[in-house]
């Protein structure tokens, strides 16, 4: 579309125009003579010198004479019979090509004008998105910019120092700080000249495209005053990536992020002179970070001056744009020059532009018309041969965009090579495929504070666009692994067709939960010995330490400890009561560790949680542990507690024969036996049973012990570890160590049975909530897809809340009327 190579840097001339990543980052590698031939002069350059970089790059490779410039194309079909993409330009020519790539870029399309009256202004209009390329003066000029975004904040100082009348008008505070711009440190220059490769390639391993050393702990490891010097450092520094990696957890804890959103809050109140005027400049509506922060030479600093005012548009918005002016709910304001710098619509706005068609006629726009749906933000399925750089889906925006773009075109090119090698000529992604990133996308979002903002980022900046977060938020290092991974797995997740014959992998690439891959790339990282090759003591005290790390559950109305009589001796327990007023419904519950491992502690943050949720007396109950104690000892505590539990109800503050069992994995297993035992035993009556990833037998030929036999945290090999100390092979197939092997499973109280996807039991809990349907009793099954067994009770794994709002929510039910069977997936 441009008249010359650029990109956003040709049409982006604004007044202070300057990349908010250091120039030497903000540079390409792929040809090392850059380094020599070009040197930047300044830490953050402006966009003249950027694009006099671009032009320069495009002299010294001939690539011009590759390009067709000031030509839009319009439109671009696919033809399925001739296996070619055709293509229409708004200079009335036509092309056709065998593979499409986008590379309109993430900021490149300007958000459409929903200001009313915007056409009718007689002054002097001025888009920031799209400015003039002769220099414009303001000089002696009543100006209004309208945003304050990037462009609003670079611009504003410079516009205020030549007109007469500056009125800003803010819809929404912006957090920015200085960028304290200068010459590149001597030192960073120094760095990259003896480590140039090591230092290119850390970038493209890197989170942010920019090799930077993290400076670890999350925000409550500090002091109060380490907090602050933390955030100072950064505000010194002048970077985006220093400032937004002061914590780890700064982008997913509120606590944390506060932390910082108050630091920098305080730094305006105190650039800003007026009180009220500062305030308005503070951003209060949405988390540090999940709009992007801004880099600015002396933006607070410019509402001190006599000739800047700010209009706050959440209390006076405008009505209509005039012929002379704007007018607000309170007054009408006259200008000789009106600055639009209003955005854009961001990663998927240029690309829906161009009538796009892949197969059957549909159109990219309708496809991705409740957000877009791509496969590594690079293809997307019904699309053959299309390719999008840095499209939604990959970390793009946030990233430094040249090593993302860098690597999304030699993955394509290798792509390419890959194709003409094996007479392949077409590709595409596969829905399952695809729809698995597109959730992986939306999990890692979850994980973080982004959704808590209405940013482009969400799209929301644009009037009926889905509200969707539209980057990859696990990094550009991650993203580079993942797209590597798939190219490893024989191109998995992508269809391939032509000549050579039809070729495809189908599959999911990351199909855990980002933060439960997340925990297990830490716990590889320690590189602990394996559990099953400790002694029994080691692996006891290695589990009460591992809990200890976990978050702390939260506060209950009261905690009591106490004993009651087991089978044999008396059995400690721990009682969480809601903080609501009683009596409440009862839940005997038992800890998880094959019998051998856990204790009281080890599961008291999931008990916290269960009993706050459910508003339901948790009783856990420690019982008696093999070896020491083997089969059957576990279950005859377990049946003893309950019956005692029952016993006592009205005396620990229970509804009397308001009674549930539960427990998680082996703990599960006794919960499941005690439900048979009662009854046969005539009682205690019990509502239900809560069964999380249950031991329900001891089939190891179940086909879960072999795809997940290891690398999850509970492996095949431990489970026969547990096995062997807690039973003898005789005994297990007992109904009391298998309750699945039991003749009878009719007359059970109704049943919530949880499974997850990585997890070696995952088949025998499905095979025992199945067994529970078949025999009619009321059973839930939730199947917790991209969790492994030892998450879904953990705290700290975000993902696994909903699942636990669910098993809440089941107790809940178990006292209320039977209502039918119901499967959840």
């Amino acid at each position: 579309k441009a008249g010359d190579v650029g990109g956003t840097w040709y049409w982006n001339r604004y007044p202070g125009a300057r990349c908010d990543i250091q120039s030497i980052d903000y540079s390409y590698s792929f040809d090392p003579e850059l380094e020599t031939e070009w040197q930047w002069s300044e830490k953050y350059a402006t966009q003249p010198e950027i694009l006099r970089y671009l032009q320069f790059v495009a002299d010294k490779h001939d690539l011009r004479s590759g390009i067709e410039f000031s030509t839009v194309v319009e439109e671009a079909h696919w033809d399925e019979t001739g296996r070619m993409w055709h293509l229409r330009t708004d200079r009335g020519g036509s092309l056709s090509c065998r593979f499409y790539i986008m590379a309109t870029g993430c900021l490149s399309m300007p958000k459409a004008m929903d200001i009313d009256g915007a056409d009718r202004f007689q002054g002097e209009i001025y888009y920031t998105s799209h400015w003039p390329h002769d220099p414009v003066d303001f000089t002696g000029k009543r100006v209004a910019v309208i945003g304050t975004g990037s462009s609003g904040v670079q611009s504003i100082p410079l516009i205020a120092q030549q007109a007469r009348q500056l009125t800003v008008f803010q819809r929404t505070p912006v957090f920015s700080i200085p960028a304290h711009n200068g010459p590149i440190p001597a030192a960073k220059l120094a760095q990259i000249k003896v480590r140039h490769d090591d230092y290119r390639e850390q970038a493209r391993w890197s989170a942010g495209g920019v090799p930077y050393d993290l400076p670890g702990g999350n925000a409550v490891a500090f002091s109060a005053a380490e907090q602050q010097a933390r955030c100072e450092a950064a505000w010194i520094a002048g970077e985006l990536l220093h400032i937004l990696s002061v914590f780890d957890d700064q982008t997913t804890n509120a606590d944390a992020n506060d932390i910082i959103a108050g630091f920098i809050r305080d730094k305006i109140r105190s650039i800003v002179k007026d009180p009220e005027t500062a305030e308005v400049l503070c951003p209060t509506s949405y988390p540090f970070g999940t709009k992007r922060p801004c880099l600015d030479s002396d933006y607070y600093a410019t509402f001190n001056r006599d000739n800047v005012r700010l209009v706050d548009l959440q209390k006076t918005p405008i009505t209509t744009i005039t012929e002379t002016g704007i007018d607000t709910a309170v007054e009408s304001l006259e200008f000789d020059a009106i600055v639009f710098a209003t955005g854009f619509d961001a990663m998927t706005g240029a690309a829906v532009a161009v009538d796009i068609r892949g197969q059957n006629g549909i159109t990219l726009k309708d496809k991705w018309s409740e957000g877009p749906k791509s496969y590594l933000g690079l293809v997307t399925a019904g699309f053959p041969n299309f390719f999008t750089i840095t499209g939604p889906g990959s970390p793009s925006v946030l990233s430094n965009m040249v090593v993302s773009i860098e690597q999304h075109v030699d993955w394509i090119c290798d792509c390419l090579d890959f194709m003409r090698d094996r007479e392949l000529d077409s590709i595409e992604p596969t829905e399952l495929a695809e729809n698995a990133w597109v959730q992986h996308v939306r999990d890692f979002g979850d994980l973080t504070l982004f959704p808590r903002a209405n940013s482009w980022y969400m799209g929301a900046n644009v009037p009926g666009k889905p509200r969707v977060f539209l980057p990859y938020v696990g990094g550009v290092g991650v993203y580079r692994k993942v797209c590597d991974e798939v190219v490893e797995q024989d191109y998995l997740g992508l269809s391939f067709d032509g000549p050579g014959g039809p070729r495809c992998r189908d599959g999911v690439i990351r199909p855990l939960k980002p933060d439960v891959a997340i925990m297990l790339d830490i716990i590889a990282e320690l590189d602990n010995p394996p559990m099953e090759t400790m002694s029994v003591e080691e692996a006891r005290a290695f589990a009460v330490e591992t809990a200890s790390q976990q978050p702390p559950g939260p506060s209950v109305g009261e905690v009591v400890e106490g004993s009651l009589p087991g089978a044999a001796d008396d059995l400690a327990y721990r009682l969480y009561r809601p903080a609501s007023t009683g009596p409440h419904p009862m839940v005997v519950y038992f800890h998880g560790g094959g019998w051998v491992i856990g204790n009281l502690d080890t599961d008291d943050a999931f008990c916290r949680e269960l009993c706050v949720q459910s508003d339901t007396i948790i009783v856990s109950v420690n019982y008696g542990h093999a070896p020491e104690a083997r089969f059957p000892t576990a279950v005859e505590d377990g049946f003893s507690a309950v019956q005692w539990v029952a016993e006592n109800a009205a005396g620990l503050g229970g509804i009397p024969g308001s009674l549930a069992v539960g427990g998680w994995s082996a703990g599960g297993n006794i919960a499941a036996v005690v439900s048979q035992l009662a009854r046969d035993n005539n009682g205690p009556e019990l509502a239900g049973q809560l069964l999380i990833c249950p031991v329900t037998d001891s089939d190891f030929s179940r086909m879960s012990y072999k795809e997940n036999a290891e690398g999850y945290v509970l492996t095949t090999d431990l489970m026969h570890w547990f096995w062997d100390h807690y039973a003898d092979p005789a005994d297990r197939k007992h109904p009391m160590a298998s309750p699945l092997l039991t003749d009878n499973l009719s007359g059970l109280p109704p049943a919530m049975v949880v499974t997850c996807e990585f997890d070696p039991l995952r088949d025998e809990g499905r095979a025992y909530a199945e067994a529970l349907a078949s025999a009619g009793i009321r059973v839930r099954h939730l199947n917790c897809q991209g969790q492994i067994h030892t998450s879904i009770t953990a705290g700290a794994i975000m993902s696994g809340a909903d699942a636990r709002a669910e098993m809440a929510a089941s107790l809940q039910e178990f006292f209320k009327e039977p209502a039918g069977i119901e499967s959840l997936n």
